[in-house]
C-alpha cells in the first residue's frame, strides 16, 4: 500500500512519509511506549481546578482551533496546543481568567514546534483582541515550558495516522487514502476540543478517528471486514484493549453524529441567507474546510463573557 504523498498547502510543501520509517514496527512501539509520558490527568478538573469547568475549556478550544484554522497552520498544531493546556491543567490551578492566556501561550509553543513558519506573539495577541499583552504572553510561555518541565515534544494522535493506515489493508489504488486520512484528521480535532476525550491515549483516538473515517466511507461494507473486523485489525496493530477502542469510536460517532444535527439546525436556522456552514464530510477539498464551525466562541474573548 503506497502511501506516499506530498501535501501541498498555499504557502508550503510537506516532505513525503519515509516508507523505512513507517515499515519498521519499532517506530510504532516507541510511540505507542512514549505517549503515556505526555498524557494529561483525566480528573483535573475534579483533583487541581477550583475556577473553571470543561465549559470554559471547550470555548477556549474552539477558539484556539479558529485561530488555527485562520491561520492555516498544520494540522498537528491543534492537538498538541491542547495537550500542552490539558497537562499545564493537570498540576496547575488557575483562574478563569487566565484561561484564554494559557491558551494563547499553549499556541505559541507548539507553533514554535510544528510549524516551518510559527505563529508571532503579535498575531496571537491580536487574535485575543488585545485582551492580554506582550509581556503576559512572553511570560506565560516560560511559565508553561517550566511546569512541563520543557517536555514539548509530545506524542499526538496524528502521529499514529499513517502507521496505522499502512499496516491496514486497504487498496491504495480502490480507496483515496488522502481523504481517509483527512476526515481521520478532522475527527481528532473536534476530540481535541472535548474534555471527555482526555482519558483516551493518543494511539486510540487515531485508531478510533481511523475507524470512524473508514466506517463512514463505507470500506467496511465494501470490503467484506464489517466495523467489527476492522476494529479486530486496529486491535492487532496498536494492542489496545478491544473494549476500550469502541468505547472511543462510539464517542467519536456520538461526537459527529452531534455535529451534524447542529450543523443542520444552523443551516435551517439561516433563512436569510447570512449563515453558510460548510458540512462536516461534504467538501473533500483540504482537511480545513472540513473542520466545523461548531459551536464556535463568537469573538476571542466570549470565555470572558459566559454566565459561569
Amino acid at each position: 500500500m503506497d502511501l506516499l504523498c506530498c501535501e501541498t498547502t498555499e504557502n508550503e510543501n510537506r516532505a513525503y512519509a519515509d516508507p523505512a520509517l513507517l515499515d519498521d514496527e519499532r517506530v510504532l512501539q516507541n510511540l505507542l511506549k512514549t505517549e503515556e509520558r505526555y498524557a494529561p490527568s483525566s480528573s483535573y478538573f475534579e483533583c487541581v481546578q477550583r475556577d473553571i469547568s470543561p465549559l470554559m475549556r471547550k470555548i477556549v478550544a474552539e477558539w484556539m482551533l479558529e485561530v488555527c484554522e485562520e491561520q492555516r497552520c498544520q494540522d498537528e498544531v491543534f492537538p498538541l496546543s491542547m495537550n500542552y493546556l490539558d497537562r499545564f491543567l493537570s498540576i496547575c490551578p488557575i483562574r478563569k481568567s487566565q484561561l484564554q492566556l494559557l491558551g494563547t501561550a499553549c499556541l505559541l509553543l507548539a507553533s514554535k514546534l510544528r510549524e516551518t513558519v510559527p505563529l508571532t506573539a503579535d498575531i496571537l495577541v491580536f487574535y485575543t483582541d488585545k485582551s492580554i499583552t506582550l509581556d503576559d504572553l512572553w511570560r506565560w510561555e516560560q511559565l508553561v515550558v517550566s511546569k512541563l518541565k520543557w517536555e514539548l515534544s509530545a506524542v499526538t494522535p496524528g502521529d499514529f495516522l499513517l502507521h496505522i493506515l499502512r499496516r491496514l489493508p486497504v487498496d491504495s489504488r480502490a480507496w483515496d487514502l488522502l481523504m481517509v486520512r483527512r476526515h481521520a484528521k478532522t475527527f481528532i480535532a473536534l476530540s481535541a476540543r472535548e474534555y471527555k476525550f482526555s482519558m483516551y491515549t493518543p494511539s486510540m483516538i487515531a485508531a478510533a478517528s481511523v475507524a470512524a473515517a473508514l466506517h463512514g466511507l463505507d470500506w467496511t461494507g465494501k470490503s467484506g471486514y464489517g466495523l467489527s473486523g476492522l476494529l479486530d485489525e486496529l486491535t492487532r496493530i496498536t494492542a489496545i484493549e478491544q473494549d476500550y477502542l469502541q468505547g472511543c469510536y462510539e464517542q467519536i460517532e456520538e461526537m459527529v453524529s452531534q455535529a451534524r444535527s447542529s450543523n443542520h439546525q444552523m443551516s435551517t436556522n439561516a433563512s436569510d441567507g447570512t449563515i453558510a456552514p460548510t458540512s462536516l464530510l461534504g467538501d473533500q477539498n483540504t482537511s480545513q474546510d472540513k473542520i466545523m464551525e461548531h459551536e464556535k466562541a463568537g469573538t476571542p474573548t466570549d470565555v470572558r463573557d459566559v454566565h459561569f
